[in-house]
């Protein structure tokens, strides 16, 4: 709990965390072309405005 001010920061930390990381896991560079991981990128980003409802600055 190096850089958490409370257990209960923590802990809001943590519930979604794994959530967070699931969607925006790239599976290992050796095994993907960069193309292939700009691909799974852009629709991880997708996923997160549908989500969260954000809009791209412009």
């Amino acid at each position: 709990m190096k850089r958490f001010k409370s257990v209960r920061q923590a802990q809001r930390f943590l519930s979604i965390h794994d959530q967070l990381a699931n969607l925006f896991h790239l599976p290992r560079p050796e095994h993907q072309t960069a193309n292939a991981r700009r691909a799974h990128r852009a629709k991880a980003i997708t996923a997160w405005r549908e989500i969260t409802g954000a809009t791209m600055a412009a």
